[in-house]
């Protein structure tokens, strides 16, 4: 966002006559750019101030989206401030013949033509010293040419506009199809205890109760036994129990309970493993189980992340519900738990900052039909994205959803000027409007995108899932905006609403009106004539 407002400023910039005094070159950039800069700035800080809100339960999210909240103040600062200055510096360089690099004064044709050629080179302003400066020298820009002279010509070709018709179509199929195989899929490994285990059970769930249970009483028992139903249990419990009954030992009581467990069960060689299994406390001469641990393998028909899911929403009501208190856990739970949290709740946040960004762009646009063009602009690179990144295997996590939530704003800050520059222009045609349009910021958005996806080149190199989750995901974010400011908009644009016509007659309308007050009134006298 601030590489996009920099390039935007320049453009400003660069679009002003030289011949004006730098005040009024900075003034008319600063009016050209900083109203939609203001807009961008404003859409990015509403959509990232509502995931650094309360109402993200997601601690990533919320410090992802803190730290964006920040960064675009002082981008829009910086902007505002510092750059602006700059460019006033540069501005009162150029107007006194100062080099814009060494800021010494630029030397006299002449005794630049007795310097060799790489002096003349370095030390030239780009100007010949006899003639006078062009008013409006970035109409030579290569990138500005090629838009002009190249470009504009061909994408608005009645031959190469069924084409991209073809091409939009292709796009909005695999979209449409991605986004109908959007599933959550398992990112995570198993935690290492749990490999061991064959490809018919879950991971190894840990079973804790933690409040002093009676364990020699046969109600409690059977209430154990009822609860460990339907799972493959490895517990000290249920080993102990056999034990006594291999044991012939009889324990119904308290104290014949406990020493039993301490004094013979445990001292074994193959049960005293179990020892970190059971927290005792002692109180005088009496030894109490204050808390203990069981661990429970469900039998499951496959190794899938949706039964793992479906057996943790179970454990967890009988947990509150039970006479015995206990909490279920496993490692792969909290992965669970994030896969929820992250497609539902910051999918339904970043809905409703979607609609609350486009009530608001309602009251900050001037024609109606711009931020209509805008919501489909942006609905089609968003649903775009979506599709495109499951067709990628990219698994809805909160890297995704965070990406999806920037793409929003990534399209919004490039759709945005060249949307409403077409709405307002007012040339004869809606192929003029377009040139002129991009033209006047294809330079700009074409600058930033490509600096963004030069910049994406390091995620590369980093060897991590998330990191490349993230390379995959704001690559197609750009591309997709890009195919959409350069290839998509320029030709829909040019055969859809708004219409041209009221232009046509407002002008029309004023030459006939000149027409008919500058006439001129000859009269017979040969001598005498009289201009109205």
């Amino acid at each position: 966002h601030g590489t996009k407002g920099v390039f935007e400023l320049l453009s400003g910039w660069r679009r002003t006559k030289e011949n004006l005094p730098f005040k009024d070159r900075i003034a008319d950039a600063y009016s050209d750019v900083m109203v939609t800069y203001t807009m961008t700035s404003s859409l990015y800080f509403i959509t990232f101030g509502m995931g650094a809100s309360p109402f993200t339960n997601i601690e990533a999210v919320k410090v992802f989206c803190q730290n964006m909240c920040v960064s675009i103040l002082l981008n829009y600062f910086y902007i505002f401030s510092f750059f602006g200055s700059c460019l006033v510096f540069a501005g009162q360089l150029e107007q006194n013949r100062y080099h814009s690099i060494f800021c010494c004064k630029i030397p006299s044709a002449e005794y630049l033509d007795r310097k060799p050629v790489w002096f003349q080179t370095v030390m030239s302003d780009g100007h010949q010293q006899t003639s006078h400066h062009e008013t409006n020298p970035y109409q030579h820009h290569f990138i500005q040419h090629f838009l002009r002279e190249h470009y504009n010509e061909w994408i608005t070709n009645i031959y190469v506009k069924p084409f991209v018709v073809i091409l939009y179509l292709i796009y909005a199929s695999f979209s449409f199809m991605g986004c109908l195989q959007i599933m959550i899929r398992q990112v995570f490994p198993m935690p290492w205890f749990s490999r061991n285990i064959s490809a018919t059970t879950s991971p190894v769930i840990g079973f804790y109760v933690y409040e002093p249970l009676e364990y020699w009483n046969s109600s409690v028992q059977e209430d154990l036994r009822r609860l460990c139903s339907g799972f493959t249990a490895v517990s000290w419990v249920e080993q102990y129990y056999q034990f006594l009954k291999v044991s012939n030992i009889s324990a119904n009581n308290k104290s014949d309970f406990i020493s039993v467990l301490q004094s013979s069960f445990l001292k074994k060689p193959e049960f005293q493993h179990f020892r970190n299994d059971i927290i005792f406390s002692k109180a005088g001469d009496e030894s109490s189980i204050i808390a203990s641990r069981l661990y429970l393998v469900a039998r499951t028909s496959r190794d899938k992340q949706n039964e793992v899911i479906e057996v943790l929403e179970k454990l967890r009501p009988l947990s509150l519900s039970k006479s015995i208190r206990f909490i279920v856990f496993n490692p792969s739970f909290v992965f669970m738990d994030h896969y929820s949290l992250s497609v539902t709740v910051p999918v339904l946040i970043a809905g409703f900052g979607v609609l609350l960004v486009l009530i608001l762009t309602f009251f900050l646009v001037i024609h109606p039909l711009g931020n209509f063009w805008l919501i489909l602009s942006v609905t089609s690179i968003e649903l775009g994205v979506l599709g495109l990144m499951t067709l990628w295997n990219v698994d809805m996590d909160c890297i995704s959803i965070l990406c999806l939530i920037y793409t929003l704003n990534f399209a919004i800050d490039h759709c945005a000027p060249l949307l409403y520059t077409f709405v307002l222009a007012t040339e004869h045609t809606r192929t003029q409007c377009i040139k002129s349009s991009l033209q006047e910021h294809g330079t700009a958005i074409l600058q930033n995108v490509t600096s963004f996806l030069i910049g994406l080149v390091p995620l590369l190199f980093v060897p991590s899932n998330l990191t490349f989750t993230l390379f995959k995901c704001l690559l197609l974010t750009g591309g997709c905006t890009l195919l959409h400011c350069f290839v998509i908009l320029p030709v829909f644009l040019t055969f859809f609403p708004p219409s041209k016509k009221h232009h046509k007659k407002k002008k029309r309308a004023k030459r006939k009106e000149r027409e008919e007050i500058e006439c001129i009134e000859i009269q017979e006298n040969p001598d005498h004539i009289t201009t109205v």
